[in-house]
């Protein structure tokens, strides 16, 4: 019994186990399938392992060859990443610093860029090996393929776009330090004078940090984006210095002003500006161009930056103003100006050629070379044209007031104006070049013998404006005035020089002889009204006489009356002069006077009608004379000149402007 029991024990536990056995292989069976649909890719992953001992061996050495580049290639990536963090950040903390991770970077990426290629066709030749040798699945051969492919088209890619964020920053920073460290230049009150003065200097650290700025960007092919940076702030600051000058007058046109006489003042301006701004702006600003871009490339880029800065900070404007002035109307005043601007430009010369040399600033040399030939040949036109003008206003009336003519004022002192130290040296550079382009010579007594020519015209004027006055005695004071003027007013300058001392002497001693003659023909027939001839003062006589003084004295009141009317009208404008003919006049006939009324005012003062004859006493005939010829404001004279095209203009605008405007 006891074995009957142990043995259903062990059937009912056996019997369990097989239920359990049952139940564990029913769980088990979806696991089968799945491992059974597994086993051909698990199969084809397996095969190279399964593969000919002596193909394994022979694949091994190409495996290696292309796994050991493809490593490095790897390691240089993960460095790459690895300075992400750094070239993200901002740059002013630590520039330099910055700049080492950035060239880490382009060596980096230069490896990169020269050996993922390599590794990746190394890899491809593997593939195709085991391609050709099926050593490997198909389908495994042909995913190792289409990675490599992904590969092959742009290696630089593999930055993510780091240099260029980089660069960026870099280009932010160049301009911060620059709009830091630049400023609009502080105008002095009176800019002639002024020492040299950078404008706003950039430190010796700033260039030093711009320059580091500019080896990598040059090296990485972004200079062009830099330089449009420098242009625009320091362009910018240039600019803002030279509106501190107030030069809104450049942008005039000839349309807004009447000849070149209308902006005097500009053209003064216009010297002393030009001037200001190349000594001090262009060529300060051209130093620092140089400094900065020194190690940046050729001496051209500088050039080039320095040109497109100076274009449109205003140095073209500088240049159609002086155009300008070449396109308004021909007159002396012109001439004057053109050798002014001549004279200027002459003088920048040295400092033109140095700063805008380069073949960058063709444009700015191409309008200065039209301007500086422009300004000689107006200067030249105007110069030999001054003959002719003098001679046409021959045809003129001469004053109606006897006084100098204004023509003779301005000529005068006009050819004086050729003549100095300030104009001749330069009229006679002007002179000599316009020859040269027309292949002739110049010799220096063109410009002498031209003046005198144009002295001798005003002369032969004089003479005929002397034989046209219909009273003679306004005749010769109009020659007495004009000589004078021409003693006086030239001895001791340049064109009295010229003439000579000869010359001036015969002008001295035809004013005397002019004015001998005017007080001849008027003031000097007035004594002999006053004859004493008849007058016989006894008591039988004495009506007689009364009845001849009251005659004599109603012709002598009557002859002064009306010469003083008429003469009341004429000029001496020089004074010394004026006081001198007056004072012979008053000798000629006050002394007469006095003493005939001393003698035989008596006989008519006694008279009912005694104011009638005896009109005037001697101080008032001495001040009356002594009043006459003063100018009166307001007169001017009525000189017109006529231009070749046959059009008269004003005097006053043109030849004959006045002498006190000129000088």
């Amino acid at each position: 019994m006891e074995s009957l029991v142990a043995a259903r024990r062990t059937l009912r536990a056996s019997l369990e186990k097989s239920r359990a056995l049952g139940a564990a292989l029913a769980r088990v069976g979806p696991r089968l399938d799945e491992i059974r649909q597994r086993l051909p890719s698990l199969e084809a992953a397996v095969r190279p392992i399964r593969a000919d001992r002596g193909a394994l061996a022979a694949a091994g050495g190409h495996i290696d060859r292309a796994v050991g580049p493809a490593a490095a290639v790897l390691k240089v990536f993960d460095a790459v990443h690895g300075l992400e963090r750094s070239l993200l950040a901002d740059p002013r903390a630590d520039l330099f610093g910055y700049l080492s991770v950035l060239k880490r970077l382009e060596e980096a990426l230069r490896f990169l860029s020269e050996n993922c290629g390599l590794a990746v066709q190394w890899l491809d030749d593997i593939v195709e090996y085991l391609d050709d040798h099926s050593l490997a699945d198909p389908r495994f051969i042909e995913a190792l393929k289409a990675s490599l492919d992904s590969l092959k088209p742009s290696p630089s890619a593999l930055d993510g776009g780091l240099l260029v964020a980089a660069l960026d920053k870099l280009e932010s920073q160049f301009r911060r330090l620059l709009a830091d460290h630049t400023a609009p230049l502080q105008m002095p009150s009176d800019i002639d004078g002024v020492p040299a003065i950078a404008p706003s200097p950039l430190p010796v650290s700033v260039i030093n940090m711009l320059r580091a700025i500019l080896e990598r960007t040059t090296a990485n092919d972004r200079l062009d984006r830099c330089i449009s940076i420098y242009v625009d702030v320091r362009g910018s600051n240039v600019r803002a210095s030279l509106r501190a000058l107030d030069l809104e007058y450049l942008e005039i046109t000839p349309a807004e002003f009447n000849g070149v006489q209308s902006i005097e003042g500009y053209i003064q301006k216009w010297c002393r500006h030009l001037e200001f701004a190349i000594k001090h702006l262009f060529e300060a600003e051209f130093k620092v161009c140089i400094e900065v871009f020194e190690r940046a490339g050729p001496r051209d880029v500088a050039l080039s930056c320095f040109a497109e800065i100076a274009a449109h900070a205003g140095m073209l404007a500088f240049l159609r103003f002086g155009k300008t002035v070449t396109e308004t109307r021909k007159d002396p005043i012109k001439l004057l100006k053109l050798l002014d601007i001549f004279a200027t430009l002459n003088r920048l010369r040295l400092d033109f050629n140095r700063i805008f040399g380069g073949k960058a600033c063709s444009e700015i040399q191409n309008q200065t070379r039209d301007l500086i030939k422009r300004v000689i040949d107006g200067a030249c036109e105007i110069f030999w044209e001054l003959l002719h003008q003098v001679e046409l206003q021959r045809q003129m009336p001469p004053p109606s007031d006897g006084a100098v003519p204004k023509l003779v004022t301005f000529v005068t002192d006009y050819c004086n104006k050729l003549l100095s130290e300030e104009h001749l040296p330069v009229l006679t550079q002007v002179l000599i070049i316009n020859r040269s382009w027309k292949q002739e010579k110049f010799q220096e007594r063109f410009l002498t013998d031209a003046i005198l020519d144009i002295f001798k015209a005003l002369e032969a004027n004089f003479e005929t404006w002397s034989k046209s006055y219909e009273d003679i005695p306004l005749s010769y004071l109009f020659a007495m005035n004009t000589h004078w003027h021409f003693y006086k007013n030239l001895k001791g300058t340049k064109l009295g020089e010229l003439l000579g001392e000869a010359k001036l002497k015969e002008h001295e001693q035809y004013k005397d002889y002019y004015a001998t003659y005017f007080l001849r023909e008027s003031w000097g027939k007035l004594p002999s009204l006053l004859s004493r001839e008849g007058l016989i003062l006894f008591s039988g006589g004495r009506s007689k006489a009364r009845d001849l003084v009251k005659q004599r004295l109603k012709a002598f009141n009557k002859s002064f009356d009306e010469m003083y009317q008429k003469q009341s009208t004429w000029v001496i404008s020089d004074k010394e002069l004026r006081e001198k003919l007056c004072h012979s006049i008053v000798q000629m006939i006050v002394p007469s006077y006095r003493s005939y009324m001393q003698n035989y005012g008596p006989l008519v003062e006694q008279d009912a009608s005694a104011s009638k004859y005896a009109k005037y006493t001697a101080q008032s005939l001495e001040n009356m004379l002594g009043s006459l010829f003063l100018h009166k404001p307001g007169r001017t004279m009525s000189l017109n000149i006529r231009h070749s095209n046959g059009k008269l203009n004003s005097v006053m605008t043109s030849m004959s402007r006045s002498a006190s405007t000129v000088s």
